[in-house]
């Protein structure tokens, strides 16, 4: 990855970064955004800084992204943009979310997929994560979730 490249990567993420938050800090109710705000906010600092630093030239290049990596990468960005764009709004944070979740780990998980073992494993780990979520978001932090058929 060359110098450009980081520059512009950098400045679309600082773009997003930005819009994101002008979202947190626009939404209404204002206390359920509390925590979304301080994430927003925490995420575009850290934005802007990586795209100062790149356009200052003090940035750590490395070899970009092989084709491998992407390759590795695209069914879980797939599950996870479906996630984002349509199943979270439709079927609600918390289904859409087990569901997501459990394709994933099913997805990069290096166990057989022929033992029984390995399914109820996976399905043990997916409701532990969803209780730690639910624990979280709803009743820790309070936190306003997209609501849909099943919550």
């Amino acid at each position: 990855m060359n110098y450009l490249q980081h520059r512009i990567s950098s400045g679309i993420i600082a773009v997003v970064a930005a819009w994101v938050c002008w979202i947190s800090f626009t939404q209404k109710p204002a206390e359920a955004f509390l925590f979304p705000r301080v994430i927003a906010a925490f995420f575009l600092v850290l934005a802007v800084w990586t795209f100062v630093k790149a356009l200052m030239g003090k940035s750590r290049v490395g070899n970009g992204l092989s084709m491998q990596a992407a390759k590795n990468m695209a069914p879980g960005v797939a599950i996870a943009g479906i996630h984002i764009f349509w199943a979270a709004k439709t079927l609600g944070f918390y289904a859409a979310t087990t569901i997501a979740f459990f394709l994933l780990l099913s997805t990069y998980d290096p166990a057989p997929n022929n033992e029984p073992k390995t399914w109820i494993k996976r399905g043990i780990i997916t409701v532990c994560f969803i209780a730690i979520m639910y624990t979280l978001f709803a009743l820790v932090l309070k936190v306003y979730t997209p609501r849909g058929m099943f919550i």
